[in-house]
């Protein structure tokens, strides 16, 4: 967003003087007396103060120029000449502030790897551009000897890419209060110090001497750039990234190392960046995924829990009604004796539903705060009996048998809320998969067995096993079968088995598939056991 008019009264001053401050500070080795230097950081200042507010921001560039001409360099190229080049600079950078603009809009700069490689290419493309133009018209002039243009276009032009590429994403995200905000909270962190540590211990290792430095170990500059992108994603690259550029430019600088090898620098410079950008980049999109994911999840998980809270609550609501009824009846009656201990009786048995009512919703509202579980017995035979129960219409419906197995008389140790939405899935699922079967054949079987230490690894655990008639699963199915956003039915969003997955081994259980011609899913749990024979109170068997 544009900033008001008045503000501007201050920020452009600030503007001049900065651009000023970074011309003088980067004007290291210029070539014939002339604005050619290896280091040029002041365009990307430059264009994002252009991408802010447009051409207004044209008459203070210039201005910077001129003052950058006259303070800095003396002005060697002469008055007229150095409006002429400064008004070419002024208008070819505004240009590329405009190509910036069109294709990044208010964003400015990169947030993707095409984006990132679109906005490279557009700087590449557009400081070379204003580079060929600039050293034509000193060429022109008489300014540069005859068969060095080449050699001089390279040197400004890549100068300039190299700036604009290293320092406009700290340049941008700081220009705005947003900005700020995120690049605050993103590294300020103990561990930024860590690497800003590690990147001065890399620059003293490889540039310790940078005027006899034949940069034998410029790749340890990698490991400070790979630790902030791994860690900080594009915002910590972009602080990083600027630190070396001002921390190699700094050391030429101070140690007047004119005769170094300029063009490996400039290249050093740039794929540091470049580098540490992608890595950037891709960090911010996995953990970006990974919110999105989570959210999915909680979304998912909240449908599932709905229906499970549906379930759980019908009981004492209908409960509820029931002895609501009652009373109205005994007090139409209006008879003492029995009917007014039958009155008494009812509403007590009102008030303990309406308990057994607030105590699903609390413990709802636990496992969405905190992922807390209330673990209790819970009997597999119970278990499989309520659960069967909500299936009767659907069964019915689609003409599906389901055949439930003897159960062990053992309980499991599990909240009973979420061990049924489990079950819940899975029959769902049995039901969606044999109605691809003609009628007749459509069947669902439920089996429970013990199994023993030895075979699960994890203590004496029960085996609820949900099979179909259906097509089963493939070999290639299982293998994503319980990644996110994968499923076998047109309508689902493949989260129900991820969910369910989460929920048994939250349990210290396990939920997996088997190949066959027919479809095969297990589920174990512990098995619970009184602590202190005796007493309610259970453990893990």
């Amino acid at each position: 967003m544009t900033a008001p008019f008045p503000s501007r009264h201050l920020l452009f001053p600030a503007f001049i003087g900065l651009y000023v401050l970074f011309d003088w500070a980067t004007y290291i080795d210029p070539l014939y007396g002339l604005n050619i230097t290896p280091w040029n950081p002041d365009p990307a200042l430059g264009l994002v103060c252009w991408l802010r507010y447009g051409w207004r921001a044209a008459l203070p560039w210039f201005i910077a120029l001129l003052l950058g001409e006259w303070l800095v360099r003396g002005m060697p190229a002469g008055l007229p000449l150095s409006l002429l080049l400064s008004l070419w600079l002024t208008l070819g950078y505004g240009l590329l502030g405009v190509a910036l603009k069109r294709t990044f809009g208010s964003g400015g700069v990169f947030d993707s790897r095409h984006r990132l490689f679109q906005w490279v290419l557009i700087v590449v493309v557009g400081t070379l551009l204003n580079d060929v133009v600039y050293m034509s018209l000193l060429s022109l002039a008489g300014l540069i000897p005859p068969g060095e243009w080449v050699a001089v276009v390279l040197r400004f032009g890549i100068g300039d890419m190299v700036g604009v590429l290293v320092s406009m994403p700290l340049i941008w995200m700081l220009s705005s209060a947003d900005g700020r905000q995120r690049l605050r909270q993103t590294v300020w962190h103990y561990e930024t110090l860590g690497y800003l540590a590690l990147a001065i211990a890399v620059l003293y290792l490889v540039f310790g001497t940078i005027e006899t430095s034949e940069f034998k170990h410029f790749y340890f500059l990698f490991l400070p750039v790979i630790w902030a992108a791994s860690r900080q994603g594009l915002y910590g690259t972009a602080l990083m990234v600027f630190v070396l550029q001002l921390g190699i430019g700094g050391l030429v600088k101070w140690n007047n190392a004119v005769n170094i090898e300029v063009p490996e620098l400039q290249m050093l410079d740039a794929m540091l960046a470049l580098v540490g950008f992608s890595l950037g980049i891709v960090v911010d999109e996995v953990r970006q995924v990974s919110n999105d994911l989570k959210q999915s999840l909680r979304l998912a998980a909240a449908g599932e829990m709905a229906a499970a809270l549906a379930h759980e609550l019908n009981q004492p609501l209908t409960a509820l009604s029931a002895y609501g009824k009652a009373c109205e009846f005994l007090i139409e009656r209006n008879d003492g004796g029995q009917g007014g201990e039958m009155l008494k009786s009812a509403v007590q048995r009102m008030i303990a539903e309406s308990g057994r009512a607030a105590e699903v919703v609390r413990r709802l509202r636990d496992f969405f705060r905190t992922g807390a579980m209330k673990l209790e017995p819970v009997d597999a035979g119970q278990l499989v009996s309520s659960v069967s129960q909500q299936f009767f219409t659907p069964l019915r419906q689609h003409g599906v048998v389901l055949q439930v197995e003897d159960m062990p008389a053992r309980a499991m140790l599990a909240d009973r809320l979420q061990i049924e939405l489990v079950l819940r899935n899975l029959l769902a699922n049995a039901l969606d998969a044999v109605q691809e079967r003609p009628e007749g054949g459509r069947r669902i079987t439920v089996s429970a067995q013990l199994l023993d230490s030895k075979k699960h690894g994890k203590g004496s655990c029960l085996q609820l096993s949900v099979e179909d008639s259906g097509k089963g699963v493939s070999p290639a199915l299982l293998a994503r079968l319980f990644e996110p956003f994968v499923s076998s039915k047109a309508t689902g969003l493949g989260l129900g088995l991820v969910l369910s997955r989460a929920i048994m081994e939250a349990h210290g259980g396990s939920l997996w598939a088997e190949v066959g011609d027919h479809g095969i899913f297990r589920m174990a749990l512990p098995l619970a056991r009184p602590a202190v024979e005796g007493q309610e109170n259970y453990v893990a068997a």
